[in-house]
């Protein structure tokens, strides 16, 4: 099987390079709201199962970026939505041309998981023109806010805000993006005194190199060699969710002596994919390494950092990207990720998974390898 699975990454690395997006980049239960026009029903030969130590989570339609919650102790699962466009181009993740969000939902891990129909749609969306890519969500008074970046007008990456009073939605869009935002991959977080702070960005085809003067620049700027590596930013959201309440700022990584990690060591800096979860009065930060393939995380003291570097959490799946969340259910803590082994290996067409993760004495991590050898 070792084989098998080096052949598998070795044929995607050398065919999916170029495509940098977001990045590049069981019976399944699906609710009547579904729109059938709008899913991709997989039509690829899937690779072997018996690879790997989970199975998609729903298999009627691609699915990528999960991001998992809690609300009244079920599990609600918010993926994007991977479809088969037809693009050729392989610049700036074009291929990663996503038009709408579905929400999946679990009483449990393991059970019956249920797809509650198109949740937003792209064309709903004033101010975007395309591309919505990973996305996330939060609850605060009862009320559910979908976090999403895409393309506006200009093609400028932003982040938007979606409500509804339901956690599968629908979702309604506001008018415009966040004030101050850019770059992709929201993730939200809040913390024990109900604050919630949104953690975002990601570097290659999620523009933030473009933002290193603090306005939007049309050439790439990344750091020399010898320069600490881009950072994912931080900003505490606003009473109604809707804003940020203070300017962006970084989010330092640091290795144990201290020093940032710098722009050149790809097996540990940040590429996309930011997530934060709490264990033990820690802060976690889990991201992407993009290129390398690795979700790797670091340990804080609070919300803002620095966070520390300690390791890895996934080692690379099928599939250039890789995109994941830690959620606590029922006494467990689970990652939940993706791969491409529905499409049998197409970076652009991927699957959600999920598996259990464990934390050391030590508050270390377990790596998990999503292969079976």
């Amino acid at each position: 099987m070792k084989n098998q699975r080096t052949l598998l990454f070795a044929s995607l690395i050398a065919g999916g390079i170029l495509i940098t997006g977001c990045q590049d980049k069981s019976a399944t239960e699906t609710s009547t709201a579904t729109s059938t026009a709008a899913v991709s029903k997989p039509a690829k030969t899937p690779a072997d199962p018996a690879l790997f130590i989970g199975q998609p989570l729903v298999t009627h339609m691609y699915t990528a970026d999960p991001s998992a919650h809690v609300f009244n102790d079920k599990l609600y699962i918010y993926p994007s939505h991977d479809i088969e466009t037809g693009v050729t181009t392989t610049g700036e993740g074009d291929k990663f041309d996503m038009k709408d969000f579905h929400v999946l939902s679990m009483d449990a891990v393991g059970g019956e998981v249920v797809d509650h129909g198109e949740a937003l749609n792209l064309k709903d969306v004033p101010w975007a023109s395309r591309q919505l890519w990973a996305p996330d969500a939060a609850e605060k008074n009862g009320k559910y806010f979908l976090y999403f970046p895409a393309k506006d007008k200009t093609d400028i990456f932003r982040i938007g805000v979606a409500t509804s009073d339901s956690p599968t939605g629908p979702f309604k869009a506001e008018a415009e993006p966040i004030k101050g935002s850019f770059s992709i991959d929201p993730a939200v977080f809040k913390d024990d005194d109900g604050s919630h702070y949104m953690y975002f960005g990601g570097i290659w085809g999620g523009q933030l190199q473009r933002w290193a003067t603090g306005t939007y620049q049309t050439e790439d700027v990344y750091p020399a060699s010898n320069e600490p590596a881009l950072s994912p930013k931080i900003a505490r959201l606003s009473d109604d969710m809707l804003q940020f309440a203070e300017a962006p700022r970084d989010v330092k990584i640091i290795d144990g002596g201290g020093v940032p990690l710098l722009g050149t060591d790809t097996n540990r800096r940040f590429f996309e994919a930011a997530w934060i979860h709490k264990y033990n009065g820690k802060y976690y930060l889990s991201y992407s390494t993009g290129d390398t393939h690795y979700i790797a995380y670091a340990i804080g003291d609070n919300p803002y950092g620095p966070f520390t570097y300690k390791g890895i959490v996934l080692t690379p799946v099928l599939g250039w990207t890789s995109h994941h969340s830690i959620v606590q259910h029922q006494a467990k803590w689970y990652l939940f990720y993706h791969d491409s082994s529905l499409s049998g290996g197409d970076t652009h067409l991927r699957s959600v998974k999920v598996t259990e993760l464990t934390h050391n004495d030590d508050g270390t991590i377990n790596t998990i390898d999503s292969y079976l050898d």
